[in-house]
């Protein structure tokens, strides 16, 4: 495989363009490696604008570009390094979006939401903001793990995951997007969110103007390697894992209470002690912030960049924080199969006496200050 250095260039230049975004809201430029929910929000608003993420999400595009031109003059070896970083690429985008459907990606909401549209939702033909906020903000947040309620919950459970499903069937709900009917899902959920709501018209020509040029300006091998099969097998794929890894979705604990006290009786917080494979999640699969889905389920109003300084300040971490996603006694897959399959839920009848261990971090310390203000 020979790649000319100006493709490089391309892509390197796509990176950098992001960099501005990650400075301008880093917390260590705010002296803030850890902090209280007071701080992260003070910071916060005190640097939202309009600029820095259109320039974040037009870097994540110029790095496509860049993908597109090994894909087209990369030969077989350039043609496996493009699809997955597309796949990679779509999934970022995606998680770039998800804040702009929470309203905290840009300073003004309707920047963000045209953002949101232009940037992912059209060119990736996923549904309207309205309809992703709805159903994410407020359908999934409030109600996660809840059976009957939640829309995630059930997305699992049409996949086979279910109550005494085989060990066959679980293994192949895992990767159940790249089955047959994970495609056929796939394609049509791109078709239903294409004719959802207002502007129907217009979310078509948009979906196809991007294929199109990609064809146009570098060939059906870029067409095919960095836009259809990432779009269709490889990011489905990633974001499937990541949401096995939001939530204890079969064994979580029924409390109440703050948020900090409820979201961690149902949420995981992966790889916490292992900074490599930690790295490693947060640049390809769990990128922008959704390695901290426990923190960003305490405070959804909360930008990525300051998810961690709330968990190495006040919020600490959950009670399970599994080493691995697939291997070991603690993974992940493991503790799934478990509760589908063995019961291993552990409900208290009263769910208030639930002991404080629930929780690890330095805010059970100052549990009734603190919660109060989360």
């Amino acid at each position: 495989m020979v790649i000319r250095p100006e493709i490089f260039a391309v892509i390197g230049a796509g990176t950098a363009l992001r960099q501005a975004d990650r400075w301008w809201f880093s917390p260590r430029r705010g002296r803030l490696p850890a902090a209280t929910l007071r701080d992260v929000t003070t910071l916060q608003r005190a640097r939202a604008n309009d600029v820095t993420p259109a320039l974040l999400l037009l870097g994540h595009w110029l790095e496509f570009t860049g993908w597109c031109l090994v894909a087209a003059h990369g030969g077989p070896w350039g043609w496996a390094l493009a699809t997955a970083a597309g796949g990679v690429k779509f999934r970022h985008l995606q998680e770039v979006s998800h804040f702009g459907v929470h309203g905290v990606l840009t300073r003004s909401g309707r920047a963000g939401t045209a953002l949101s549209e232009a940037a992912v939702h059209v060119p990736l033909g996923l549904g309207p903001v309205s309809a992703r906020r709805r159903r994410h903000v407020r359908e999934h947040h409030p109600n996660a793990t809840l059976s009957g309620v939640d829309p995630n919950l059930r997305e699992l459970h049409d996949s086979g995951l279910s109550a005494g499903v085989s060990r066959r069937r679980f293994l192949r709900a895992l990767v159940f997007p790249l089955t047959p009917a994970g495609i056929v899902t796939t394609l049509r959920g791109i078709a239903s969110n294409l004719v959802a709501g207002p502007g129907r018209r217009w979310r078509l020509l948009g979906f196809a103007v991007l294929p199109a040029a990609v064809a146009g300006v570098f060939g059906w091998k870029a067409v095919l390697f960095a836009y259809a099969v990432p779009r269709l097998l490889l990011y489905p794929q990633l974001a499937w894992l990541s949401l096995l890894v939001e939530h204890r979705w079969w064994d979580a604990e029924p409390l109440t209470g703050p948020p900090a006290v409820m979201e961690a009786a149902r949420c995981l917080r992966l790889y916490p002690r292992n900074p490599v494979l930690a790295l490693l999640a947060r640049g390809t699969w769990l990128p922008y912030g959704d390695l901290y889905h426990y923190a960003h389920s305490a405070h959804p109003a909360v930008r990525w960049n300051y998810l961690p300084a709330l968990e190495a300040g006040s919020l600490g971490t959950p009670a399970y924080t599994p080493r691995a996603l697939f291997l070991g006694e603690d993974a992940v897959v493991r503790r799934h199969f478990r509760a589908l399959t063995l019961g291993s839920s552990r409900r208290p009848k009263h769910p208030s006496a639930h002991p404080a261990t629930m929780i690890t971090g330095p805010h059970m310390r100052n549990r009734g200050r603190r919660s109060a203000r989360a």
